[in-house]
């Protein structure tokens, strides 16, 4: 199927970096738990949420965009490989980056995958307050 540019700008522009089903699952979440996060702040990578006190970042990744099972999916893509390979590695790239340098100032970093957060959500709370409690908390 070829779609105009016209087509897939807007789709591509209907894509949310913010309020998305997994940060509502996410933030649901947060909030059984221990409700004192700020969400969107204003830190390196911008995280979804992050317990300031506890300096830890915690990040909503969905398969897709973040990569999961990367080697196994790219092969899949149908349509324009090429943009997607480079898109997606690059932004696993920056996971990379912006983990490494959040560790470096002190941060813990929580990855949650899309579907552990819908799916296996007392993993992602057991995780978190884990973390919590490591902090201190």
């Amino acid at each position: 199927m070829v779609r105009s540019k016209k087509t897939v700008s807007y789709n591509m522009s209907r894509i949310r970096s913010e309020g998305t089903k997994l940060e509502v699952k996410l933030e649901e979440l947060l909030n059984q738990i221990n409700p004192v996060y700020v969400k969107h702040p204003k830190l390196y990578g911008k995280p979804d949420f992050a317990y300031l006190d506890a300096k830890i970042a915690i990040f909503a990744d969905s398969e897709f965009w973040h990569g999961h099972d990367w080697e196994n999916k790219k092969s899949e893509l149908k349509t324009n490989q090429e943009f997607w390979i480079k898109k997606i590695e690059r932004n696993m790239q920056r996971d990379r980056e912006v983990t490494a340098e959040l560790q470096k100032e002190g941060w813990t970093v929580i990855r949650l995958w899309g579907r552990d957060i819908l799916k296996n959500p007392e993993k992602c709370k057991v995780l978190i307050g884990e973390a919590l409690k490591m902090s201190g908390y």
